[in-house]
Parts: structure tokens; sequence; C-alpha cells
């Protein structure tokens, strides 16, 4: 079978990433080849394509995480699945496709009442939420939570979550237009990131603890959340937003001055605070698929609403998608439907 891709030979642009022809074989043992409908954009794709993401593979590779699509043939183990079947999944890259061929095991059957956008945008974020939430920060009814990013993909999930488990959802972005969705995904506060952040926030927590922060920015916004911890808290990073390139090209001057800036905590002092820190790469679930799959059925009992979905893109039009995420003016989940 034919199909077309985006590969990246070398890293280090969006324009190194090239759209090509390939053959792909038939599926073997319990692999499906899924017809991609549509693929969810994660900031993981932009740092792989610029080399700066841990679990980037050698050499050639296709990037993308998740994606949705429809069963076009079947391997000869597979038992769960036929030929027809409507799913959505994961993928340790190779997702910036029209055809892949995955295990069953990586892939769910998209509830009736969705679109293949829905499940393109829900499974890498909403995973992200919960494990930052539930498993790691062990959230529990009355916590205040503060959430950065909040108006972006994991940041409307963590909120949908923090609801379920009647914790108290605070929400930091970057820029005060971004309120209005923070307030329709049901944050009980919000605040700009701004040199007043301490104090707005002890406004806002009027001498109650602060329990669990999901931090992805890194700098001093890390340092600050770390700071308002209440004893026995818990910060969970799960990114470095902070590290994203701005430009076509990476700017190493800039890219070393953040790392040799970066916030650093001090084990001793983290005792005598009796508070957490707590670091994951959602990716490292794709080599413990059982857990992987017990994560997900968690995630999905909690029926959460599906995820916004704040910018469409074409096949074609791939590296415009890219370069949105890396603006940071995004909201919700970046979604690219494919023909």
């Amino acid at each position: 079978m034919q199909r077309e891709v985006y590969r990246i030979e070398k890293t280090g642009s969006i324009q190194n990433l090239q759209r090509k022809k390939e053959l792909l074989p038939p599926p073997e043992g319990d692999e499906v080849t899924v017809e991609v409908k549509a693929i969810g954009l994660n900031f993981a794709d932009v740092f792989s394509v610029y080399g700066l993401y841990s679990a980037t593979p050698k050499g050639s590779f296709i990037p993308g995480l998740e994606f949705s699509g429809k069963i076009v043939k079947i391997g000869p183990n597979v038992k769960d699945f036929e030929v027809g079947d409507k799913v959505f999944g994961v993928t340790r890259f190779g997702a910036y496709t029209t055809h892949l061929n995955i295990s069953e095991k990586t892939i769910f059957a998209l509830p009736i009442d969705w679109s293949m956008q829905d499940g393109a945008a829900f499974v890498v974020q909403a995973l992200t939420a919960y494990y930052a939430l539930v498993p790691l920060g062990q959230v529990k009814e009355g916590d205040h939570v503060l959430v950065h990013s909040a108006a972006g993909g994991v940041g409307i999930m963590a909120s949908h979550i923090i609801q379920k488990k009647k914790a108290i959802a605070i929400g930091l972005v970057g820029d005060s237009v971004k309120f209005s969705i923070l307030k329709e995904v049901g944050y009980d506060f919000f605040l700009t990131r701004s040199p007043n952040f301490k104090d707005e926030m002890h406004k806002i927590l009027q001498g109650a603890p602060l329990k669990i922060v999901l931090e992805c920015l890194g700098g001093r916004y890390f340092q600050d959340s770390y700071d308002l911890l209440a004893p026995t808290g818990r910060l969970v990073t799960y990114g470095s937003a902070n590290f994203t390139p701005s430009k076509s090209f990476i700017n190493w001057f800039s890219i070393v001055y953040s790392y040799l800036t970066r916030p650093k905590i001090d084990p001793l002092s983290m005792i005598s605070e009796n508070k957490s820190v707590m670091g994951f790469n959602l990716i490292w679930l794709w080599n413990e698929i059982d857990d992987l799959r017990k994560h997900f059925s968690d995630l999905m009992m909690l029926s959460l609403p599906k995820q916004t979905i704040g910018h469409e893109f074409t096949f074609e039009s791939l590296h415009d998608a890219l370069h949105t995420m890396q603006s940071g003016q995004t909201i919700g989940k970046i979604v690219i439907n494919v023909p």
C-alpha cells in the first residue's frame, strides 16, 4: 500500500520536515493498518523536530504521537478489531501519515458520539493530565490545584479532572484574553503570568494550602510555584515550554541561557519543607502497555467532556500548524485533518 508521510531526515528545523510517498507493508501479528483521518499535535512534536526531545528516534523518523482513523487491514493475530472499525490511539512517533501499521494494544474503539477530530485530540493530553493529577498528584476533594498553561490541551483536561475530584482549580495563563475559555471549562480562579504572580496567588488562596501544581513552563514560575506549595504539597512537572524554539531554526544561545538559568531545587530543603517535586514523560508508557491500558481505562471511567479543539489545519498545511503551536497563543488542541 502506498502512503504519504511527513518525514524528517535531520532534526533542527521545521523546514526539514518533508512530505513524501512511501510503501507500507501489510500488517503483521497483532497489527492493524489504520487509514488516518485526523492527527493530534503536541509540544513533543515540536521538540522532536528540533532534536530537543530525549525520546527522539535516531536518524530518519516520522513525528506524531496520536491519531484517529478507520481500520482497513488486520494482521493474522488480531482479536479485538475488524476491518471498518473506527479507532483512535497512540504511537511512539509515526502519526504524521495517511496510513500506519500499529499494534491493536495501543488503539481504542472510537466512542459512537465522537468525531475523528475528537479522537485525535484526546489521548495524549488527557492521559498527561490524568497521570499528573491522580497517580502522582493524588488529588482529593477540597485540594487547591494550580495548573500552568491552563488554556492549553493538558490544562483544559486537568480542569475537567479536578472538577470530577471536587477539588479547586486555579488556572495560570499568559494573557487575560484566555480567561473566557478558563471560565468555560470550569476553572474556579484564574490569573496571568506577571511580576505579581505570588501576591495574586496569596489573594486567591486566602490562607488555604496549595496542595498540587501542574508545571510545564520552567523558569521563574517553577520556582515561585514551588515556594507557594504547602507542606506535603506536590509539584508535578511534565514539560519545559521555556525551551520551545520560537523561530524556524534553533537559537542555541537562547537554549543554553535557559538551561543555565533553569530553576534548581535543593533536596535538603525539600526534606525540611516537606514538599515533593515529581517529573514524568508520558512516552515511557509506550513501553509499559499494560500500565498504559490500565490508566486509559481509569481515565475513560471519569466520563470527561471531549477535548476543546481550538485550531484545525489540513494535512497540506502541517508546517503552519507546527508554527502555530510554537507561538504559545493556542487554545486547546491543534488537529490536522487528513484527506
